[in-house]
């Protein structure tokens, strides 16, 4: 008798429900070490779990770097990984700032959770374990996932290439078609990209047999319309900016092997009225490091952008090694903001968090300007922050992000010698890069650009950099230039 009740119970759940049946998600990318925000996505997550037992947790990579509290500790990127391994993780794809440092084995060995990637490969020495591919099993559906990472023209994901030695790429679209299979054994498919937005919306013209793409790289705010738009042609592809602002709850409705609906609900992180009690005392015990709140300076006026701090960096690198020039790439700088008042060691290591050592190059006029334009791409997003220059770019007026034309001077205004002889001081980050073009540096210093920059702002005491641009643009059509700092 009561085996016959079951039946009928199940049977009526099948009639009211028409035989479908759901995957929740929950997915977030290039945490960037928030660690003060991991609180609330754990209280997020015991929520999800309660209505939904079965709740995934995916991440699409970048887990690490932007937090001094997180990339120094001991093994570097540890604290992050054991809050991950706490609020239960399922998986992490490979982001381009999870290769910085040299901890990634340890903290694969450390982690509760898988990494994939399926573009990538290692020999066994490397210690970096990764799987291609993964299904998981949610209450007797299955669940596929395939990981991949950004490679960029020269073949390998955006970190110090020092830090990739033994380690092979591919580029992501020679790579997802050969698991096309996933689509056919499993009941949902889903790409974990670190691509960045643009590319994932080629990947999903190219791949159109892949129910979802579960982005990062780019920090893109995607919004529930804007996903809405994409799951019409049947790609649902969400995305979060950097630093965990929000996560993405993901539902799909599956019927016989087919993803029949899909549905992304953003859920505000940091505003999130609940915190998990454990994983706040977990990050107050990584948060209780007395140096880091050591005051350098004071700055008498806020740092209004990314360009303003970039100044300053520059400034510190061109004193401390007394070269004539000094470039720092752009995304080198971590922090894009300060409300000014007290400068303190975690400000810099937040800023600088690389470890990456200052070399100096010797390069002629002519040569220096030819580095700045091969190194930057031609783009204003790579281009970098200066000392000793001044440059005024001028942008595609249909893809702003263009340049296309460039003219470098002195700092003062006045031309730059091409047959002179400059002193360029810059990061080893950058140092590397341009060694595929054919520039090499002439010294190392024995000295990591933070520990510059904390020098410096201990010497001065005071700084104001309100206002302080070395980089004008203006589109083709416009007839004035703006600080590209506006």
């Amino acid at each position: 008798m009561r085996k016959a009740v079951i039946c009928l119970l199940l049977l009526a759940v099948l009639v009211v429900r028409g035989g479908n049946r759901e995957v929740h998600i929950l997915a977030v990318n290039d945490m960037h070490a928030a660690l003060d925000a991991m609180p609330q996505l754990a209280a997020i997550a015991d929520s999800l779990r309660t209505l939904y037992p079965s709740l995934l947790v995916f991440s699409a990579g970048d887990n690490r770097t932007g937090n001094p509290i997180n990339d120094m500790y001991q093994p570097s990127g540890y604290p992050m990984v054991a809050l991950m391994n706490q609020i239960g993780f399922n998986a992490s794809a490979l982001g381009n700032h999870d290769f910085d440092m040299h901890s990634l084995p340890r903290l694969m060995g450390l982690s509760n959770f898988r990494y994939i990637c399926a573009n990538i490969s290692a020999a066994d020495s490397i210690g970096i374990r990764t799987v291609p591919c993964q299904v998981f099993d949610v209450e007797g559906l299955r669940v596929g996932v395939i990981g991949v990472v950004q490679t960029n023209k020269r073949g390998h994901p955006d970190t110090h290439p020092d830090n990739l030695e033994g380690v092979g790429f591919e580029p992501a679209a020679d790579v997802v078609g050969r698991y096309e299979w996933m689509s056919r054994e499993c009941d949902a498919t889903i790409l974990l990209s670190h691509l960045g937005y643009r590319e994932d919306t080629v990947m999903a013209s190219a791949f159109p047999w892949l129910d979802v793409i579960i982005g990062g790289h780019s920090h893109t705010q995607l919004k529930g319309d804007t996903v809405l738009a994409e799951a019409q042609t049947r790609m649902l592809i969400t995305q979060n900016r950097n630093k965990l602002p929000y996560a993405t709850h993901i539902t799909l409705t599956v019927d016989s092997g087919h993803v029949m609906t899909k549905q992304a609900e953003y859920i505000d992180v940091k505003n999130f009225p609940q915190q998990n009690h454990v994983v706040k005392a977990m990050v107050d015990n990584f948060s209780d490091h007395p140096e880091f709140r050591r005051v350098l300076a004071h700055s008498t006026a806020p740092f209004a952008n990314i360009y303003e701090i970039g100044c300053m960096v520059c400034d510190a690198m061109k004193e401390e090694s007394g070269a004539d020039v000094a470039i720092q790439n752009f995304r080198g700088i971590r922090l894009e903001s300060h409300p000014g008042g007290d400068i303190t060691v975690q400000d810099v290591l937040t800023m600088d968090p690389f470890g990456n050592f200052a070399c100096v190059m010797t390069l002629t006029g002519a040569e220096l300007c030819r580095m700045i334009e091969l190194y930057s791409r031609k783009d204003i997003f790579h281009f970098p922050h200066l000392a000793g220059l001044h440059a005024r770019l001028t942008l595609d007026k249909d893809e702003p992000m263009v340049i296309r034309e460039m003219k470098i001077t002195n700092e003062d205004g006045s031309g730059i010698d091409m047959a002179k002889t400059y002193r360029v001081v810059t990061n080893s980050y950058v140092a590397a890069a341009c060694r595929a073009y054919g520039f090499e540096y002439t010294e190392r210093l024995n000295r990591e650009t933070s520990e510059m920059i904390m020098t410096f702002l201990e010497k001065r005491g005071t700084v104001d950099y309100h206002g302080v641009s070395r980089i004008e643009s203006k589109v083709e059509t416009d007839t004035s230039c703006v600080p590209a700092s506006k």
